[in-house]
């Protein structure tokens, strides 16, 4: 199943004049840099979400 969320900010110049386009499918027009772009979401990573593990290095 596919969900969308809404998309508060430009992710190129974050502005908040967003509107939806038909084109591509889930994609947002910005009104202020003339962009068209989608957001993606690939996963939630469980093991990041509970933090830096012992021994793990920051990068």
């Amino acid at each position: 199943m596919s969900r969308s969320a809404p998309v508060f900010h430009c992710p190129y110049c974050g502005e908040d004049d967003l509107r939806p386009v038909a084109e591509p499918a889930g994609a947002w027009a910005c009104g202020s840099c003339v962009r068209v772009f989608t957001v993606t979401m690939h996963r939630t990573d469980t093991d990041l979400a509970s933090g830096p593990s012992e021994g793990s290095t920051s990068r």
